[in-house]
């Protein structure tokens, strides 16, 4: 079964976290949620109380086949200082993980030198802040284990996208079908 860990902290987009655990568990990934910070609760940027699964200091990269990083300035402010968080990143990287973020979350990427050279896209104005990717204004893009997405509104099709790499385009096609999404 495929594992993901996706990183929750304070000041999250709610929707571009909640939307891929969503998308990801219908499609049976284990999904855990590590909780940045002292505690197991975050409040995301609209004021969303979060129960995660687990701290983000107890959680073991290796285990997972995906990280993922959710938008958000807060969070990714908050992600950006915890080094646990940074370390998983980075090793899921460096183990040859799939390594997904959205929004202002592909900036942790491009400050770890993960997007260099790679194709990438963010939220708009955030571009310079993205080093040597090759940023396009497209709503998801993919490179290789390298999946980023634009915004909020592009929250669904990236789930999608890191559902198709870890289960498959007929698992994402399945769970577009069984929401009713038609793109």
């Amino acid at each position: 079964m495929a594992r993901a860990l996706i990183f929750f902290a304070d000041g999250l987009e709610e929707c571009e976290g909640l939307i891929v655990v969503d998308i990801l568990r219908r499609a049976g990934v284990e999904v855990d949620i590590a909780a940045v910070g002292d505690g197991d609760r975050v409040t995301s940027s609209h004021g969303v109380t979060i129960l995660c699964d687990v701290r983000a200091s107890e959680a073991d990269a290796a285990s997972y086949d995906a990280v993922v990083l959710p938008g958000g300035l807060g969070g990714v402010r908050s992600i950006l200082g915890c080094k646990a968080a940074m370390d998983a990143v980075g090793q899921a990287y460096d183990d040859g993980k799939f390594v997904a973020a959205i929004c202002a979350g592909p900036t942790i990427l491009a400050q770890l030198h993960i997007t260099d050279g790679k194709t990438a896209t963010c939220y708009p104005g955030c571009e310079a802040q993205m080093g040597s990717a090759k940023c396009v204004g497209a709503d998801v893009a993919r490179d290789g284990k390298i999946i980023t997405g634009r915004a909020a509104g592009a929250a669904l099709d990236f789930g999608l996208e890191l559902l198709k790499a870890l289960r498959g385009e007929e698992a994402a096609r399945e769970i577009a079908g069984a929401i009713v999404y038609e793109r």
